[in-house]
């Protein structure tokens, strides 16, 4: 189980973020000027890094391609 909070912000400059809290959960910021169809993208984007374990990896190009993958 993922335990997490999500926070639409304005201010963004990427679709996602994500932060791992001290207390082993994730905060997901998502981009508020998207439209709802991209922001429920970012989302399962942002999980896909989580059940990922990418905090715990350096390979940026590695994650990213992984993330990405749908399979």
């Amino acid at each position: 189980m993922i335990d997490y909070q999500v926070f639409l912000m304005d201010d963004m400059k990427t679709n996602e973020a994500i932060a791992e809290n001290e207390d082993g959960s994730y905060s997901i910021f998502i981009n508020g000027s998207l439209c709802k169809k991209k922001m429920i993208n970012s989302f399962h984007h942002a999980i896909r890094h989580i059940k990922g374990r990418d905090f715990e990896k350096e390979d940026v190009q590695a994650i990213e391609v992984c993330a990405h993958w749908k399979g």
